[in-house]
């Protein structure tokens, strides 16, 4: 209890500091590179707007991790949004890695344990297999953000599930989020290369509140405005 209170103490002061708020985050038009508009979900844009009130991403960039609509939002450090995209994710609903996964290879690694995990991560560039550096989301469980593979198995038709008008068919991961190629190259590299940034990856089953607990905080701060 008295944690909650600090917390509450140290985010009560955040906003009494006069700085502005970022733009609201508004419907994105359709583009002919994408066949329909990327949405973001009320849970999206309620963890959005905790971020933006609380400032909780430090003054780094990130991008908010929808897996239910399979669609990515990306933020600059102030808040202000640069781009959305759609994305693959894993395979397997779940919320959490299977312990000892990342040191697994790729073939030991059972369908179940696919998952793309919820939560707060503070990710940065390393390298990777195959000579290449990727944007690690969390090192420990090999779950990376990076483009989709070129050429990648043909069988996978990773590029067409992206620009499928619907989410269903974009959970063909291992755990990894792929982003096009286009969008990792102009606006993720270019926002994270330097000193990384927040990756916020909204739960399959979990509760909203038991992935990102500050939410709470939130709430108890705007329910006394």
């Amino acid at each position: 209890m008295m944690s909650f209170f600090l917390a509450l103490a140290g985010y009560t002061a955040i906003q009494a500091k006069a700085v502005p708020a970022p733009p609201p985050l508004l419907p994105q038009a359709a583009s002919p590179a994408m066949p329909s508009a990327v949405e973001l979900s009320s849970s999206a844009m309620r963890v959005a707007d905790w971020i933006a009130a609380s400032r909780d991403n430090r003054g780094l960039p990130y991008v908010i991790i929808d897996k239910d609509s399979a669609s990515l939002i990306l933020l600059d450090g102030a808040g202000r949004e640069l781009g959305r995209t759609p994305v693959l994710v894993g395979i397997a609903i779940g919320d959490d890695a299977t312990p000892g996964v990342g040191s697994k290879n790729l073939s030991e690694i059972g369908p179940a344990e696919k998952t793309t995990p919820a939560g707060r991560f503070l990710a940065k560039f390393g390298p990777a297999a195959g000579h290449q550096r990727v944007l690690w989301v969390d090192y420990a469980t090999s779950v990376a953000l990076h483009p989709v593979p070129v050429p990648g198995k043909k069988s996978e038709h990773r590029r067409e599930r992206m620009l499928s008008p619907t989410p269903d068919d974009n959970r063909i991961t291992f755990g990894c989020i792929n982003v096009p190629a286009a969008f990792y190259t102009k606006s993720v590299k270019p926002l994270f290369g330097r000193r990384g940034g927040y990756v916020y990856i909204l739960p399959d089953t979990k509760p909203l509140e038991t992935v990102f607990p500050r939410l709470m905080v939130q709430a108890v701060i705007d329910g006394r405005r």
